[in-house]
């Protein structure tokens, strides 16, 4: 997931003016220098406000309510996925106006603020944690969600259990206060879901 999100970061505060003006959103990869924006990328997200990421965590939650969309945002996160720009831009092509306008809206401030702000407060461990509680939650409220959330299987009842329990997870963590939330959603742009699904497999 780390090159589904940080990399589009810089591009949009690039053309953050585009956005604004034209209500929607858009990568214009011919203004991307992808070198700068790799080397950068992740430096951008520690710095960026925990405001900025939560509404970024927001736009995520809206869009997962709607099948359509939820569908298309799960399609990035599949083992096989392209993650690259053009990719995400697709998926994004494929979202209603709301969560259009909501994507670039967050990007961008995620962009702004992790350009112009200092290193935040960061524990993996800690953010691993509240994905842990979050995943034990939503395995007791939602029948099946830990065999959606291991899975590895490719055919399409597999990647729409992996879909659903994705939709589970980020519905548990939006009960959360938002430092809690902040920190599972800034691990989850370096390291995406899988790992978390790792952390919960029976060894053996």
């Amino acid at each position: 997931m780390r090159r589904i999100v940080i990399t589009p970061l810089l591009c949009l505060a690039l053309a953050a003016p585009g956005i604004a003006s034209a209500q929607q959103y858009e990568i214009d990869l011919s203004r991307l220098d992808p070198a700068a924006v790799l080397s950068t990328g992740s430096d951008v997200l520690r710095r960026a406000s925990s405001q900025s990421v939560d509404e970024l965590f927001q736009a995520v939650l809206h869009a997962s309510r709607e099948p359509k969309e939820s569908r298309a945002l799960c399609a990035l996160f599949e083992p096989d996925a392209r993650r690259d720009l053009a990719a995400f831009q697709r998926t994004v092509d494929t979202l209603g106006p709301a969560s259009r306008n909501r994507f670039a809206n967050a990007f961008t401030n995620v962009a702004v603020s992790g350009l112009q702000g200092q290193p935040q407060t960061y524990d993996p461990a800690v953010a691993q944690q509240v994905l842990r509680s979050a995943a034990i939650t939503a395995t007791l409220l939602h029948d099946g969600f830990m065999l959606g959330l291991t899975s590895t299987d490719t055919d399409e009842a597999s990647r729409q259990a992996r879909c659903r329990s994705f939709r589970q997870v980020v519905d548990v963590l939006k009960d959360q206060p938002q430092p809690q939330r902040v920190l599972a959603t800034r691990w989850l742009l370096n390291e995406g879901l899988t790992l978390v699904a790792d952390e919960q497999r029976p060894a053996g």
